[in-house]
């Protein structure tokens, strides 16, 4: 989903670090005002795992491969603010340090998996976990499934940021994101409902809606 150098027009480009910038600034100014010190430490924690496990692909299909996202994840555990400024940060090291992404589509990059997936995880597990029962199944579904959307999503956004700027047309460009996606988002959920299967049995204190259940 990283999107190099090149394949993303500038004014594209451009508007999406607009947005991105506006964001992370807003997100910012939300984390300070509402942060509890405590969560400190668990924002440095989770973003070295984030980077960590974001090195680590699994295969798909056809020669090709995905690795964790974790927008859905860090917005379960964070909140979309700390989760979105933990993504950016993850996708700015990796750009520069590691040419996982295009210097020029940093901005795009940001944005599609800093923001709309952050945002979508986030709201459709919050969504979820009020709608259904207050069991820990629920939250296992609850988490599945916004990871997947999160993913999903995400990728339908690059694809779309692809035809605008001429690289594909649409309906060729998304069908062939929007469907590679669709199973690596089904990886990204089975990793996220491990993950939180773990925390509740040991951390239930850092899984908010564990206190529903």
């Amino acid at each position: 989903m990283h999107i190099p150098d090149g394949f993303v027009n500038g004014p594209v480009n451009g508007i999406a670090l607009a947005v991105a910038v506006g964001f992370c600034g807003y997100a910012s100014r939300r984390l300070k005002r509402d942060m509890d010190e405590k969560q400190v430490p668990l924002i440095g924690v989770s973003a070295a795992f984030i980077f960590a496990a974001q090195m680590l692909n699994f295969p798909v299909a056809a020669g090709t491969s995905g690795h964790f996202l974790g927008a859905a994840f860090l917005s379960i555990i964070l909140g979309p603010w700390a989760a979105s400024l933990v993504m950016a940060l993850v996708l700015l090291i990796q750009a520069l340090g590691f040419a996982d992404g295009g210097i020029t589509a940093l901005g795009s990059n940001i944005f599609n998996m800093g923001i709309v997936s952050v945002l979508v995880g986030y709201f459709t597990y919050k969504w979820l976990v009020k709608l259904l029962p207050p069991k820990r199944g629920s939250i296992m579904v609850s988490a599945a499934v916004a990871s997947w959307l999160s993913v999903v999503s995400g990728a339908s956004m690059v694809a779309v940021e692809l035809a605008v700027s001429g690289t594909s047309p649409l309906v060729v460009v998304l069908s062939a994101m929007a469907g590679i996606h669709a199973v690596i988002g089904v990886g990204e959920a089975l990793i996220t409902v491990a993950i939180l299967g773990t925390l509740l049995a040991s951390r239930r204190d850092l899984v908010p809606q564990a206190r529903r259940i």
